[in-house]
């Protein structure tokens, strides 16, 4: 049975600790479905599934919640079979805390079969090319449906790079669009519904959109439209200039990031929640996550290499399987392969949170980035 929060909102952010040394926050998220550690990582299942993973394995990594895509599963099966199936948690099989993006993000990925109108964008399904009309108020009743724990509110993701004067027009739409949201909201009581801060990468427009979108009074805010291809610099200069806009005693969700080195800079800047397809998205391209940075574990340097993927990991993999073997395993098409891949590097983020929350309950996060700067490339291109 969900465990429901006492309060004004169904999810409650409780700060445990902030580092003297960085002023990261160490801290607890309270969900109708469980509690979980911040700063955290949410693996994506974007079809109500973790590519290639069972639920009970991502619960053995330690994941607290996990992230649903609301265009992916309004296509295919319907909100209404997850509805009747008694929402996502039972569909799925999950009774962890689950968060739900507004599906924007997807139809405005679809560039030219799509149309962008105050009354919300037209598109054309992916599936069939039938006409489809996705607004601020479908997008909440979708998500209802749905049942997350946390829910997102429909916001225009403006891509990277992108003139002032059309950044300026879109961040106050999504402050209008919000208004529909929260009026179309009909389960506030069980589904906490965060607003979403953009602005592209002009400090002025961010510190706007910040000042607007958190006038409301909501459980939780993020942050939008960054790691969309600017500079990392460009980002976290966005991040110092929003994140103290951000009510400190509520979480603050940065959208679509997982590489390590955006993780543990975000964490420093006072980002709580994280999520990204790339720990997947990587396996099944045959490459790792490691101590000493990305490894394609598919070439044919491992193909006699019997040690683990990462020497310094106690994953399930890396306890029980080799390079040679995996790397026998996606050459030879087997699917195996592509699991134990996927397996390795989800736990590989998510054991970093783990070391990241240690290090801010230890008051020394910024000596453990500066370790993981000297022994890893993943501060290659952009050193802070």
């Amino acid at each position: 049975m969900p465990e429901f929060i006492n309060g004004k909102f169904p999810v409650r952010y409780e700060i445990r600790h902030v580092c003297r040394q960085s002023g990261a926050r160490l801290g607890w998220l309270h969900t109708p479905h469980g509690s979980f550690a911040t700063p955290a990582f949410m693996p994506v299942g974007t079809q109500a599934t973790v590519k290639g993973m069972s639920p009970e394995e991502v619960e053995s990594m330690g994941a607290g919640i996990i992230l649903a895509n609301t265009y992916h599963l309004w296509m295919r099966p319907g909100p209404d079979i997850v509805r009747q199936a008694g929402g996502l948690h039972r569909f799925m099989n999950w009774d962890r805390a689950i968060l739900t993006d507004s599906g924007g993000f997807q139809v405005f990925s679809l560039s030219d079969l799509r149309h962008i109108t105050e009354e919300g964008v037209n598109f054309k399904s992916h599936i069939d090319g039938s006409r489809r009309i996705l607004t601020p108020e479908r997008s909440i009743q979708i998500q209802n449906d749905l049942g997350a724990d946390i829910i997102m509110a429909f916001d225009e993701c403006t891509p990277w790079p992108a003139e002032h004067g059309y950044v300026k027009r879109s961040l106050e739409r999504t402050t209008r669009w919000l208004e529909r949201c929260i009026q179309a909201h009909t389960k506030p009581e069980t589904q906490a519904l965060f607003g979403i801060v953009q602005g592209g990468t002009y400090a002025d427009l961010r510190r706007q959109s910040a000042r607007e979108i958190t006038a409301f009074d909501l459980p939780g805010f993020a942050l939008g439209g960054l790691s969309v291809g600017e500079p990392a610099s460009l980002l976290f200069a966005m991040l110092e200039e929003t994140v103290p806009l951000l009510p400190a005693d509520k979480p603050r969700y940065l959208m679509g990031v997982g590489t390590p080195d955006y993780l543990v800079e975000a964490s420093i800047r006072g980002i709580d929640m994280f999520d990204c397809v790339l720990p997947t998205r990587m396996g099944r391209n045959g490459s790792v996550l490691t101590r000493k940075g990305r490894m394609i574990v598919r070439d044919a340097k491992f193909a006699r290499d019997f040690s683990p993927i990462d020497p310094f990991c106690q994953c399930y993999v890396c306890r029980n399987y080799s390079r040679a073997y995996i790397r026998h395993l996606i050459k030879a098409d087997e699917i195996f392969g592509l699991r134990l891949t996927s397996w390795h590097n989800l736990h590989f983020l998510l054991d970093l949170m783990e070391q990241v929350r240690t290090a801010i309950q230890e008051n020394r996060l910024l000596d453990f980035r500066d370790q993981l700067i000297a022994e890893s490339n993943y501060w290659s291109s952009e050193k802070p």
